[in-house]
């Protein structure tokens, strides 16, 4: 029986249709890097899990040799080629709920998310999230790219967090608007409300983060190679008694990132159930998760290629809770 890591992929004889094939070349600074982290960090439109079943399911190829396992560590020089299946029909249920839209086009669609709902189905929300309801507006016209569950999905905010997030309606802004999160051109400016009064009006958090290896539930700033870079600048707007408006730019978009970060320089996010969001304060009101509030967003239309920024309105109990901070 053939070993799998050295059958070679003739894509002729394959059966599947490929939308798209990606070939690159490792370069000298990659050398020794697993294949799944080095294609994620290459391509950041498509998530770990999607990378990683599309190295299993035999779609990856080094020097068109079929590689299988996750773990491999690439080679400087030689040529890694992705195949990405041609977009598969997502079995997602429809939901007719209505959506705060601030912007529409051919390409894309800009959603204020409200708090509580979930971005994508995973377990305990499958017929609720946000994708659900894109699906019922959109129809078929959501980009495919990032697997069945996450159709238009090219990054995401926390269930609590609101704000302004970016659908994608074509595989063409979805390569687009990949590219630019890659780059770091892509404006995200956040409003929160952390514990405990800053005394600087700027600071720069620039430490790596990683899963937290006491509780696969939380992230946490880290120094190992596990980790990955994340820089939050952090701008004082207002000084309350016990608390702080802030707002939080990011150069980098990690899972959790702001969360983790204000909880680093010991100023985590008000209301925050999972990165202790009260030391032992308790908010004015009930907040039901943390204040946190994706205002801003800008980049690169994907085909006029104008710069546009696009404002998400600050949710009403954010501006419940300043106006009660205020007296």
């Amino acid at each position: 029986m053939p070993d799998d890591d050295n059958r070679v992929l003739n894509p002729e004889s394959e059966t599947d249709a490929y939308e798209y094939i990606f070939s690159d070349i490792v370069d000298d600074e990659d050398d020794g890097k697993r294949l799944d982290k080095w294609i994620s960090d290459n391509h950041p439109g498509y998530s770990r899990n999607y990378i990683q079943s599309l190295i299993s399911g035999q779609k990856v190829t080094i020097d068109d040799k079929i590689i299988t396992k996750n773990s491999y560590r690439i080679v400087s020089g030689t040529s890694v080629r992705i195949l990405i299946p041609e977009n598969e029909i997502p079995d997602i249920t429809p939901w007719d709920h209505p959506l705060d839209i601030i912007y529409e086009d051919d390409d894309i669609l800009i959603v204020n998310k409200p708090k509580g709902m979930v971005v994508h189905p995973a377990p305990g929300h499958f017929n609720d999230t946000l994708v659900n309801a894109l699906v019922f507006h959109c129809k078929d016209s959501l980009s495919g790219i990032n697997g069945v569950y996450r159709p238009g999905i090219v990054h995401r905010i926390d269930k609590d967090t609101t704000g302004s997030l970016v659908v994608c309606k074509n595989n063409h802004a979805h390569n687009s608007l990949a590219q630019q999160l890659k780059e770091h051109s892509i404006k995200r400016s956040y409003r929160a409300i952390l514990c405990g009064v800053i005394d600087d009006d700027d600071i720069t958090v620039d430490s790596n983060i990683g899963r937290d290896v006491r509780d696969r539930m939380r992230f946490a700033v880290t120094d190992d190679e596990h980790g990955k870079e994340a820089v939050t600048h952090i701008h004082v707007l207002n000084r309350f008694k016990n608390f702080t408006e802030v707002e939080c730019r990011l150069e980098t978009g990690r899972t959790h990132q702001i969360r983790v970060h204000s909880n680093h320089i010991h100023h985590p996010v008000l209301g925050d159930p999972l990165y202790g969001g009260n030391l032992g304060l308790k908010p004015p009101m009930s907040l039901e998760g943390q204040c946190l509030h994706a205002q801003i967003l800008g980049f690169v239309h994907p085909t006029t290629g104008k710069y546009m920024e696009f404002e998400a309105p600050l949710p009403e109990y954010y501006n419940k809770l300043t106006g009660i901070l205020n007296t």
